[in-house]
């Protein structure tokens, strides 16, 4: 391979000759090209001038160089100088380009950044944001014109003393969203992606990130999700309130409302019933500026939601919508603050406004259905008016229409005893209701016709062989004597009745047979049973006391200490407090027929000193009595205040003259009547003639019982107080033994 210089030689000595030959431009233009190509390959001037000295000296001179080698130490300089300035304009013009590409480059990647539709940012080693794009500027309000943007950043919410450390939008890798806001005030949710710039070790600790606006998209999903709740959360009501009842609070929470009210009107009395998230409402205690709304709204047309115009223009102070087409029902939602409303506003309140309509519809739909059914339901389970000391309760474990197949049956008789009936036909529903009608028809007739409880079943047995569905019905049927206590009863499969009485709870275990209509077991068995004086006979359905899993003696031993328990209490309270004590959070897994009966409790008889310490113990004593012996309550508090009254007279005037008396309290109770008796040995003072406040202890009792007697005609003075149980009390007459009034 030849040097530059060689080939450089080589060719310009052809060119040389060729030129001498010709002698024109041409040839001599070849020349400079040679002189350009010489210096593009770095051929130096030393090395051209030796070559044209070589090509044209003599062989004589080429002996003698002097003059060749001074012209070449000569131009030594001028080459170097030649040599330098070459390589200084290579190198500008190779820096030149190179600074030409990167200002290319810079432009495409400023370009390439402003063109993102998200946010772009990078942070130095101290967490100052130094540089954003446009689209940051727009997400945030804060653009590239206020780089570096220092920690704390200006779209942080919250005291960034206790936020931490910087990273909102900043040093931290990963993915993640955070609210800000904007510098207009606006709050907004935006999505974050930031990474290390690893790769460059002069980089280090430098992050670079994009951030989007997702406020739209997070809005989104958040009305799907509240009207997947409101949804979820209205499903499962099954009455007009119940939909209001836990609608309402999700929709003031789904819309930032300060105030949501609904309003029915009902077809039969067409009188507003207002709804508020804590329930139902006097419609008439409303505000008349909701009123106006709400009867402004029924009459619009369903599904319609209306903005309610504020004071100041383009912004609203809520909205009314109406929830039905029969104009009986509408919804208004105001705000604290008026506020603009946006098209997605409008389209979440008529969505959940649908849902709430049909919701409602098929509330109302259940509650025409439940009053069709419990009508039935008492119709077929008979009169509410029960004997007294009575108490009962029915509570169906199936929903909407509260309808099952256990049913009780309390039949005062023309001999003045007290039938009892509680049963439970097999399955639940409807079908078992219509069996349980037929049953318990059948069995009050028999009843009425004097059928002893064993009777009354071995009849019951022929009867449910001819009624689908009656197979395998079980039940409980017992005659009661309220004078005497005596009780007879007969068992069908059926679960046993509890006693509770002075020694504590008995289970009546005997009479027992096979349910109805199953094999011929006649003559069925009966027992008779004596109750004490004051205790509590309990008749009940499966339902009260079957759990999953549990054995049934387990739920009748809870069932019987419920109770004993409640022994002091009245049958109403009786009832309330075993039905609460062993229902489950989830309720009752099966129909629940419960019958409570107190039995005449025993005279009550007290003697106390005749002084004002003893009244509180009295009182207290004479109403634990009354309330044990089932007195209504407000019969108690108006025999207790007549009573006290009879005995602060005693203790104030019938011993004026003497110290250490004494006074007696006798209480007696029957099915009709109660009758307090307060009797002292001491004298008898007349009522005073006096108009003024004392002298007054004999009216009042009057007005608080039925009959006032007062015999003083000898040693002492006994007040007998009668309040009748079986209609109600009034003024009634004061005698006087031996005395006409």
């Amino acid at each position: 391979m030849t040097s530059p210089v060689e080939d450089f030689r080589a060719a310009y000595g052809a060119a040389l000759r060729d030129h001498l030959q010709q002698r024109t431009e041409t040839s001599l233009s070849v020349g400079h090209d040679l002189g350009r190509w010489a210096l593009e390959h770095r051929v130096s001037i030393l090395d051209v001038i030796e070559t044209h000295f070589l090509l044209v000296a003599s062989p004589e001179r080429r002996a003698d160089d002097s003059d060749l080698q001074f012209l070449l130490q000569s131009l030594i300089a001028l080459d170097v100088a030649s040599r330098g300035y070459l390589d200084e304009t290579r190198l500008y013009r190779q820096q030149r380009e190179r600074a030409e590409d990167l200002a290319e480059r810079d432009a495409f990647r400023r370009a390439l950044v402003e063109s993102l539709q998200d946010g772009f940012f990078v942070t130095d080693a101290d967490a100052n944001i130094v540089e954003v794009n446009a689209a940051f500027g727009d997400i945030t309000g804060y653009g590239p014109e206020g780089v570096p943007y220092r920690w704390p950043y200006p779209w942080i919410i919250g005291n960034p003393i206790t936020t931490g450390t910087p990273v909102t939008i900043a040093a931290r890798p990963g993915r993640f969203t955070i609210q800000i806001r904007h510098r207009d005030g606006r709050r907004l949710w935006v999505a974050v992606s930031s990474n290390p710039l690893t790769a460059h070790p002069g980089y280090s600790g430098m992050f670079v990130g994009t951030a989007r606006d997702i406020t739209t998209e997070r809005a989104a999903a958040g009305r799907e999700q509240a009207l997947a709740r409101l949804a979820s959360s209205i499903a499962a009501a099954g009455s007009v309130a119940d939909v209001f009842t836990v609608a309402l609070t999700e929709l003031a929470n789904m819309l930032g409302a300060h105030q949501v009210v609904a309003a029915v009107w009902p077809e039969e009395t067409r009188r507003g019933v207002g709804y508020l998230p804590s329930g139902e409402t006097d419609y008439d205690s409303l505000d008349d500026w909701t009123k106006e709304q709400l009867d402004n709204a029924r009459h619009s047309p369903a599904l319609t939601v209306v903005a309610i115009p504020a004071a100041a223009p383009g912004v609203a102070a809520g909205v009314v919508a109406s929830l039905s087409s029969a104009d009986d029902a509408a919804l208004v939602l105001s705000y604290d603050d008026p506020r603009v409303i946006t098209t997605g506003d409008r389209a979440l309140v008529a969505l959940a406004v649908g849902q709430l309509t049909v919701a409602l519809q098929r509330a109302r739909h259940f509650d025409q259905a439940r009053t069709a059914s419990l009508t039935l339901q008492r119709a077929m389970l008979g009169s509410v008016e029960l004997p007294h000391r009575f108490a009962v309760r029915y509570e169906p474990a199936v929903p909407p229409l509260e309808i099952g197949g256990d049913w009780y049956d309390v039949v005062t008789l023309p001999d003045g005893r007290i039938s009892v009936i509680v049963g439970d036909c097999v399955g639940r529903g409807l079908a078992a209701a219509a069996v349980m009608g037929q049953l318990r028809s059948a069995g009050r007739a028999l009843l009425l016709r004097g059928s002893s409880p064993g009777q009354l079943l071995d009849e019951l047995d022929a009867v449910a062989e001819l009624i689908p569905g009656a197979v395998c019905t079980t039940l409980c049927a017992a005659v009661i004597d309220p004078h005497t206590g005596e009780m007879c009863f007969s068992n069908a499969g059926h679960m046993p009745p509890l006693l509770c009485g002075p020694d504590g709870v008995t289970v009546l275990e005997g009479a027992r047979a096979v349910p109805l209509a199953t094999y011929d077991c006649s003559p069925r068995p009966e027992e008779t049973q004596t109750l004490p004086p004051g205790s509590t006979l309990m008749l009940y359905t499966d339902g009260l006391v079957e759990r999953h899993g549990e054995s049934i003696d387990t739920g009748i031993d809870g069932a019987a200490r419920l109770l004993e328990q409640a022994a002091g209490l009245s049958p109403e309270d009786t009832a309330d407090r075993v039905l609460a004590g062993l229902r489950t959070i989830a309720g009752y897994d099966d129909d629940v027929a419960l019958v409570i009966y107190r039995q005449q409790p025993a005279d009550l008889h007290i003697t106390a000193p005749a002084e004002p310490a003893q009244l509180a113990l009295l009182r207290g004593q004479l109403n634990s009595w009354l309330t044990a012996a089932a007195i209504p309550a407000d019969l108690v508090s108006d025999i207790v205040l007549a009573v006290n009254e009879a005995l602060t007279n005693t203790i104030e005037h019938a011993y004026r003259h003497t110290i250490g008396g004494t006074l007696t309290v006798v209480a007696e109770a029957d099915s009709d009547e109660v009758v307090v008796t307060v009797a002292d040995t001491g004298t008898w003072k007349p009522p005073s003639n006096d108009s003024s406040i004392r002298g007054r202890g004999i009216t009042m009792m009057r007005a608080l019982t039925g009959r006032v007697e007062i015999d003083h005609s000898g040693d002492g003075t006994v007040v007998r107080m009668a309040t009748r149980l079986t209609q109600p009390h009034g003024d009634g007459p004061i005698s006087q033994f031996g005395e006409t009034q």
